[in-house]
């Protein structure tokens, strides 16, 4: 017999023994993640980013097996972002998806998605839009209407304002939305607005919004605006004299507000989820996100979009073990059943809409600082 047959002989019957051959690793578990980490909005989308990297890092395995994380840039662009869930559903084979930051971002992945059956966890998009139909698409944050109408409470009861008005960039879904449903619980508990004005995303200039806010004298103003142009605004109310309070929504939670925004963010508002990391009351799940954030990132603090990032992970890893296997009809149905759910943003149940229930946090910035006051309740 010759040498190769030999040798071939003798391999085939190692194989047939299974010994003497290290053990193949098990497949991973591919999680796809479509985040905006270029463009408009890239910053929210950076940090949501490191959240779900973060809780990998804690949780690299599941079932057994590796899990491994799928990012796609989707440019905070919508064409991109339905793009970015297709490739990672026809090319990666992922099983689920995380993402994304930016309300029409995800409105556009979504589409894909439902027609790929595969299952998506949204971080920070709280249009009402994003999951209104959608089978396979949920999310990890409240929601637009309730958002609005806890800031609106907030407002009226606990400031004790009644003359309102609202500055709505008419370009962005998210703060078109926000705005409806500010001043829709706002006159409901018997406040007035006096002002309905608007812009597009891009503008620099709000001198003729401002003049026009400032002659209403409304006691708060309303703008859901992105950091950059809210911070924007600040400066230019200020600069023109406003006395009126400035109250924004969640994505205003950002560290460069207050670097853009400088002195004239004193006293301003904005609505949020319940995380800082210096907040009065902090659960053990928070804490262990904290402690992990400041490991890795010493040099920066953790932000509710990062905290967002990790929950959603998070979420998804807790529904695989339920499920007990790899299979995204049956990680659907366990998604859409989570209930209680402890987590770095509180306890956490997903409802019938498929959108989270948790509290609404309330930010001010006093004395150049960012301080986490306490939570809205919606009426």
């Amino acid at each position: 017999m010759k040498l190769g047959k030999v040798l071939g002989a003798a391999a085939a019957a190692v194989l047939a023994l299974g010994i003497g051959l290290p053990a193949q690793a098990a497949d991973p578990i591919k999680i796809g993640v479509y985040l905006p980490l270029t463009g408009q909005n890239a910053f929210g989308g950076q940090l949501e980013l490191e959240g779900v990297q973060l809780a990998h890092k804690l949780t690299p395995t599941v079932l057994d097996r590796p899990v491994e994380l799928v990012i796609v840039d989707n440019k905070s662009d919508k064409v991109e972002a339905a793009n970015a869930v297709k490739r990672l559903t026809e090319r990666d084979k992922v099983l689920a998806i995380i993402g994304t930051y930016g309300s029409s971002l995800a409105m556009a992945g979504g589409e894909v998605a439902e027609r790929a059956k595969v299952p998506v966890i949204g971080t920070s998009c709280t249009n009402p839009l994003v999951t209104q139909g959608k089978k396979y698409y949920f999310r990890a944050c409240f929601i637009d209407p309730y958002q609005g109408a806890a800031a609106a409470t907030y407002a009226f009861k606990n400031l004790g304002f009644r003359k309102g008005a609202v500055l709505t960039d008419v370009a962005n879904d998210y703060a078109v939305g926000l705005s409806a449903f500010f001043k829709r619980a706002f006159t409901k508990l018997g406040g007035e607005m006096v002002a309905d004005l608007k812009y597009s995303s891009g503008d620099q200039d709000f001198t003729a919004q401002l003049t026009e806010l400032i002659s209403k004298k409304p006691d708060i103003v309303f703008m859901p605006a992105y950091f950059a142009e809210g911070a924007i605004i600040m400066k230019q109310a200020r600069e023109l004299g406003a006395t009126f309070t400035l109250m924004g929504a969640d994505a205003m939670d950002n560290p460069d507000t207050l670097k853009i925004g400088g002195s004239a963010v004193e006293g301003f508002l904005h609505t949020t989820f319940p995380y800082d990391i210096n907040m009065p009351v902090m659960s053990a799940e928070a804490k262990t996100f904290t402690d992990a954030w400041k490991k890795a990132f010493p040099d920066k603090d953790p932000n509710v979009n990062s905290a967002l990032g990790y929950n959603c992970y998070n979420i998804l890893i807790d529904a695989i073990k339920r499920v007990g296997k790899a299979d995204s009809q049956a990680l659907t149905e366990a998604l859409a059943a989570t209930k209680n759910l402890p987590t770095a943003l509180g306890v956490l149940s997903i409802n019938e809409s498929h959108d989270a229930e948790m509290p609404v946090g309330v930010i001010k910035y006093t004395d150049g600082k960012r301080v986490y006051v306490g939570e809205a309740i919606a009426e």
